[in-house]
């Protein structure tokens, strides 16, 4: 029973939200950019804890090769492009299949391969990189309806209006309730399923662990479940935003993995397929998120400071590597 009191919040943040739905369409790209580095400044600033993670994973990562003044600059973009996207979920609703080629410019490494997903059906993965919601709406604009499983809002009201923005590009949004059975009735028929893959999750029955930038992390084996069940390809792609107020994706090429290969290899793939571009240009990833929140051994030096040792995430990565 959610209290009245709870419920007034609730409905709070939904006007918030809701008015933000309303205003942040009329903004030209220029204020849109103007805003989301302002609203990244400020978040920067006062999100002690979130900054603290993203320099923390920046000095995991990148700390002996960059300096202390070059990964704060790095987490403070990071915001930014973040704002960016978080505004860009909003301002989204102006876009349609006539006009979003004016603000995404698309790369495609095979577009044969790409031609023969849209009939046979395929798995799509991203990582939390750039406007990673406009890598799903733009496929849907392209004739690539996916069902997407996302994770509701603790506030009930907030689920269907940003349900409702990813939906617009003619995708169906599902609740992780029950997913898998219907992914695989979907993707089974021919149809489209996409995976944020760089989750972290609790060592467990559905998890692997992969290496990520040298430091070991444990992710969801959904994807990679679907694609031995099926043998559909497994596509990743990505959006880096441009300094113009537009964005870059990048449709790679299908991913070759070998037969019978395990969930934790075709995890693994799906990874590397992103960590060369991420090092390249890192400021678009998620550094303000606990990536590496399990580590297997006491002594785990190169990790954040909030990892903590997991005996179960010990116990899984003893096995992998039997």
């Amino acid at each position: 029973m959610v209290s009245p009191l709870k419920q007034l919040r609730y409905r709070i943040e939904w006007l918030a939200i809701k008015l933000m739905s309303v205003i942040v369409p009329l903004l030209p790209r220029r204020g849109i950019l103007w805003l989301a580095n302002a609203l990244g400044c400020v978040a920067f600033r006062f999100d002690a804890e979130g900054r603290r993670t993203a320099l923390a994973n920046l000095a995991s990562v990148f700390g002996e090769t960059h300096s202390e003044e070059q990964r704060r600059e790095i987490a403070k973009q990071a915001y930014r492009d973040f704002a960016r996207t978080m505004l860009d979920q909003f301002w989204s609703s102006r876009l349609n299949a006539e006009n979003y080629l004016n603000y995404v410019e698309i790369e495609t490494e095979d577009p044969e391969a790409i031609d023969r997903a849209r009939n046979n059906g395929a798995i799509w993965v991203t990582p939390h990189y750039g406007n990673f919601e406009w890598t799903s709406l733009v496929m849907g604009f392209r004739g690539f309806p996916f069902t997407v499983v996302a994770q509701d809002f603790k506030n009930p009201l907030l689920t269907d209006l940003f349900n409702a923005n990813r939906e617009v590009s003619g995708h169906r949004v599902i609740p992780q309730s029950g997913a898998m059975l219907r992914l695989f009735k979907n993707l089974k028929a021919g149809g489209h399923a996409a995976f944020l893959t760089d989750l972290t999750i609790k060592p467990g029955r559905n998890a692997t662990i992969i290496d990520c930038f040298g430091l070991k992390t444990c992710v969801t084996t959904m994807h990679a479940g679907l694609q031995q069940k099926l043998q559909l390809p497994i596509i990743p792609g990505f959006t880096t935003p441009l300094p113009n107020g537009k964005y870059q994706l990048n449709i790679l090429a299908p991913l070759k993995l070998d037969d019978g290969a395990s969930d934790q290899e075709i995890v693994q793939a799906c990874w590397d397929a992103f960590e060369a571009h991420i090092r390249k240009n890192p400021s678009p990833w998620l550094w303000m998120y606990k990536h590496w929140r399990y580590i297997p051994e006491e002594s785990g030096e190169n990790y954040p400071p909030y990892a903590r040792v997991s005996s179960a995430f010990r116990l899984e990565k003893r096995l992998k590597d039997n």
